[in-house]
């Protein structure tokens, strides 16, 4: 019995064998001035339970024509020769035929395939049949909307098929590799993961912002109900967002990891310097590519230190006034349409635009915590650790102001003292140290 990494193998070079048959149709047929159709050369029968590849077809239950798009765009990475017949030239003018696309490239030696290229396979001089084909790159296909595969250009288009066929990274990864897709941090999609090994219980939280974090939750809890319910969808907008808002160390990043933890989520931190361009268009393109990425993933986008990106919109006094304006609207009409779950985070919740607030379904104040929430935050970052008997968690929470990640850094802090004695057991001196430098850092001082 094949395994399940055989079968999808054997299916593929089945794939790649029929568009062969059928590019070898094409030829003959355009050579030769005669008719010639898709729909006259039958592809290999594909079963739900087959592999990821059969599934996909199955799941769109995929025309001929879009079962021809796809493998076209996966075969320059697993059977590039299948497309050396496209550099047979016209002799009338020296060089390919222009109705075969494509894309000169001076590393790969391999012919890379174009809109025209689709066009021609599947239509070849039918205008009708052209404008068909036309439809599997609009915004609305499974294509573009499930980032399957798309025309990319370099610049602006010469023409409507002059784009790069493009299979995306996603899908190149399920049907290459063989393996769950992980974007890495490259320009196309400038956001690290981020993951802790804690839980919700590990959250110390005020009534009121666990009341907030636990509504997110019942949202995650019945995403899928609310998007396959077509009442629901009428009522309800897609995807969940929340503002995030309060000074830093307050736990608005842990709790966003620990929502994806708790809900088997990855969470990814946008890098928002990468984003964010001088250069009119680029900051729209390189959100749409995040957008575009992370579609239909359920995963949880997080866009820490977010007022860089989503502050407030100006009058506009010139051109550059105008573009910034643009941009925020761009990205309004992008976290509208997203379906999942995007948190914005920052210390400066004034400066975010107020038309981004109104589209919040919850906005949440991280406040600093009081002294009883302290007390459980100095335990939390004790337990388990040798400290010597006399440390007094009460007094410690009274005396020092601080928010749950300067704990932290206070506690590490004395555990590295206390490496230094032979019985390296953190005292209340070392922790007094620590919270008394951790306050330093930002020109406090401590209670009497």
């Amino acid at each position: 019995m094949m395994t399940a990494k055989q079968n999808s193998t054997r299916f593929i070079q089945e794939e790649i064998n029929w568009f062969s048959t059928v590019l070898d149709a094409r030829m003959e047929s355009y050579f030769q001035d005669q008719d010639f159709s898709i729909l006259s050369l039958p592809a290999p029968t594909a079963n739900v339970t087959g592999c990821f590849y059969e599934e996909i077809i199955c799941r769109y239950n995929m025309s001929l024509a879009e079962r021809a798009a796809l493998i076209m765009g996966l075969i320059p990475h697993l059977q590039p020769s299948v497309f050396d017949r496209f550099f047979i030239q016209n002799k009338s003018i020296g060089r390919i035929f222009s109705e075969f696309g494509g894309i000169d490239n001076s590393i790969h030696r391999g012919f890379i395939p174009t809109g025209e290229t689709v066009s021609f396979v599947i239509a070849g001089r039918d205008i009708a049949v052209r404008k068909e084909v036309a439809k599997l790159f609009s915004d609305h296909h499974f294509f573009r909307k499930e980032n399957i595969l798309r025309l990319n250009y370099n610049g602006t288009p010469e023409t409507f098929w002059s784009g790069k066929l493009t299979i995306s990274q996603e899908y190149l990864s399920y049907l290459v590799k063989e393996e769950k897709f992980e974007p890495d941090f490259d320009a196309q999609f400038p956001a690290f993961k981020i993951h802790t090994r804690l839980n919700i219980n590990d959250l110390i939280l005020s009534p009121q912002v666990r009341e907030e974090v636990d509504h997110i939750q019942i949202w995650m809890n019945h995403q899928k109900e609310l998007s396959q319910n077509p009442q629901l969808q009428k009522r309800f907008k897609r995807g969940y967002r929340a503002l995030f808002y309060g000074p830093p160390g307050t736990g608005k990043t842990l709790t966003a990891s620990i929502l994806g933890a708790t809900h088997n989520r990855m969470v990814y931190r946008i890098d928002l310097s990468q984003i964010v361009s001088k250069y009119i268009g680029e900051t729209e393109k390189n959100l749409a590519n995040i957008f575009d990425i992370a579609e239909n993933k359920d995963w949880i986008l997080f866009f820490d230190e977010a007022e860089s990106l989503f502050s407030k919109r100006t009058d506009v006094g010139d051109s550059k006034d105008k573009f910034a304006n643009q941009e925020t609207s761009f990205l309004l009409q992008r976290i509208e349409d997203f379906d999942g779950l995007i948190i914005l985070a920052t210390n400066l919740k004034p400066n975010i635009d107020r038309a981004f607030t109104r589209r919040f379904q919850s906005i949440i104040n991280f406040t600093m915590p009081q002294v009883k929430e302290r007390e459980q935050l100095w335990s939390k970052a004790l337990d388990n650790l040798e400290v010597a008997e006399n440390i007094n968690i009460s007094e410690l929470a009274r005396k020092f102001e601080m928010a749950g990640g300067a704990i932290n850094n206070a506690v590490q802090f004395a555990w590295l003292q206390s490496r230094t004695r032979e019985q390296r057991i953190i005292t209340g001196e070392d922790l007094i140290l620590g919270a008394t430098r951790e306050l330093g850092k930002e020109g406090k001082s401590s209670k009497n």
